[in-house]
């Protein structure tokens, strides 16, 4: 009898612990949610609407984010790269939050559909800034519509056709990406029970996060924390190969704006072999290497905003944005 009532006193309390976790999720995931949908707006393309987040004044930038981010993400990557103030617009890419996924999502696609974009809003041309996944629909961009094309800043390069991505070296394994990606839960559970355990997915590895700044530790925090809901992300995320298609490839010696390439030489997530490519064949392009710093450039956020300041006060002229 004993041992009976200890088996129902664990079974109830396991229900208890079982739903105390399941409120917790759900009331989070719809705080997350409804804070995606107040933090963008959305326009009308060819292509299905396109979510996107604005801030700041002065010569615009379109932010273009990675793989796995959306707006949000890319709100994040304006604030911390782009010098205060300024002003970006940074959209959800195809199957991303509030964006559509429509059936051929070329990065070509893509180009054409932030083109829209800023016709909706009234801009003819723009400085683009993209991080990593965002690279190649940022080239496309500049090679499909040069005369809005102000310049370029591309962060820590993705590949892109004619380039593989059979250099990458993942500092965790795929099936390990593929598991905290395929639903919210995973991911939502280590965010609640160990938030500094997922730092090493996006390549802030421990001799990295020692170097890195306060500002740069809440980046890496926040960076972890846009990932959900990754329901919202799917689509996006079944998509990225599309950099890679040999349908996609892109020569990059015809891009004539005038192009600012960073990136760190021990990046795990998108080889330095982009980089260089990029820098070799782009006809105006000038590169700044870090020889540490991982995927986020963690040490160097500071050294980037200064580095992208003094190249936007060059190239970003007032008259653009009025």
């Amino acid at each position: 009898m004993r041992w009976s009532r200890v088996r129902w006193l664990l079974l109830i309390a396991t229900c208890g612990v079982l739903i105390v976790v399941g409120w917790t999720y759900m009331r989070d995931l719809r705080a997350i949610t409804a804070r995606l949908e107040a933090g963008a707006q959305v326009i009308e393309t060819s292509f299905g609407p396109v979510a996107f987040a604005k801030g700041g004044d002065g010569a615009p930038v379109l932010v273009i984010h990675g793989a796995g981010g959306g707006h949000d993400q890319g709100r994040l990557m304006a604030e911390a790269f782009l010098p205060e103030r300024t002003r970006w617009i940074a959209p959800s890419r195809f199957g991303y939050p509030g964006s559509a996924m429509p059936a051929h999502g070329s990065t070509a696609a893509q180009a054409d559909a932030f083109a829209e974009m800023l016709d909706g809003l009234g801009l003819d041309k723009v400085t683009v800034a993209a991080m990593s996944g965002g690279v190649p629909p940022a080239l496309q961009f500049a090679h499909r519509h040069p005369e809005r094309t102000q310049a370029l800043i591309l962060l820590s390069l993705a590949p892109y056709a004619p380039l593989t991505d059979e250099e990458q070296d993942l500092p965790i394994p795929i099936w390990l990406y593929d598991a905290l990606f395929a639903t919210n839960l995973p991911l939502w559970a280590v965010l609640r029970l160990s938030p500094n355990a997922l730092a090493p997915v996006f390549d802030a590895r421990p001799d990295l996060t020692k170097q890195m700044t306060e500002v740069e530790a809440g980046f890496v925090d926040a960076m972890s924390t846009a990932f959900l809901p990754v329901t919202l992300r799917r689509d996006g995320l079944a998509n990225e190969g599309a950099a890679i298609d040999p349908a996609a490839a892109l020569d990059t010696s015809e891009i004539t704006a005038s192009t600012l390439i960073i990136h760190a030489r021990d990046d795990r997530i998108t080889p330095i072999t982009t980089a260089t490519f990029t820098a070799e064949w782009l006809p105006r392009a000038e590169a700044l290497f870090f020889e540490t710093g991982g995927h986020l450039l963690l040490g160097h956020h500071a050294e980037v905003r200064t580095r992208i300041a003094e190249f936007l006060a060059v190239q970003a002229a007032p008259d653009v944005w009025e």
